[in-house]
């Protein structure tokens, strides 16, 4: 199996259908889907278990155990060589793995992710492509449900720090150009990102919070 994709999902009745579809409509073919359910209280676990492809391996939470815990436990399941992610909210592309595995095999990158559009009025993020060194010390410039990344560098770099319950994207990417790896991020919009349902939109506060923790390099337990 060469790629693992991994999504964490949690009372997505009305999105995890097309996102799941998404996944399993991709050109290339040659990955296992690894969906968490993290104690879904509405019909979401019935809509995945209705969802019939030999790809699909389904965990559970009995209790919601959060984001960042969820996606290190899919990592720990996962035996691919690449590892991408995918958003419940979300929709993919049908060629968006594909391009970016032939990224991640033809070049040195180690990391790609892409651009994506919005939802509601198709813009395309992030605007301003390529200043992503720039941009990450005042806000997270990449979109989280379109990482592809080698399974090898992700745990070298201890997965998704736990202590970070919001921004734990942020910090992953961080953490990844602090140790000197290089982000390709594809030009092309290969994603279509659900604003409404998104984490940093619902809990803004709890998310600049630990926004700004990441940007001044502290990690929660260093507060006195």
């Amino acid at each position: 199996m060469e790629t693992s994709v991994i999504m964490s999902v949690f009372n997505s009745e009305n999105t995890v259908k097309n996102a799941v579809e998404s996944i399993l409509n991709q050109t290339y073919t040659n990955f296992e889907f690894l969906i968490l359910d993290d104690g879904s209280q509405d019909s979401t676990l019935e809509i995945i278990k209705s969802i019939s492809d030999k790809r699909i391996k389904l965990l559970t939470n009995k209790q919601n155990k959060g984001l960042t815990y969820s996606l290190n436990k899919l990592i720990d399941f996962s035996k691919g060589k690449y590892i991408a992610r995918q958003d419940a909210d979300d929709v993919s592309f049908s060629q968006r793995l594909e391009k970016q595995i032939e990224v991640l095999k033809n070049t040195n990158f180690k990391v790609c992710t892409t651009r994506a559009l919005r939802q509601h009025n198709l813009k395309i993020i992030p605007k301003f492509y390529g200043f992503q060194k720039i941009l990450i010390n005042f806000k997270n410039p990449f979109i989280h449900g379109t990482l592809m990344i080698k399974r090898d560098l992700l745990i070298e770099i201890g997965k998704y720090n736990e202590e970070f319950i919001y921004a734990q994207d942020y910090k992953l990417f961080c953490d990844l150009l602090d140790c000197k790896n290089k982000i390709f991020t594809i030009k092309e919009p290969l994603y279509i990102l659900n604003m409404k349902n998104n984490i940093s939109s619902e809990k803004f506060a709890d998310q600049a919070y630990y926004a700004k923790l990441v940007r001044k390099r502290i990690v929660p337990s260093q507060i006195i």
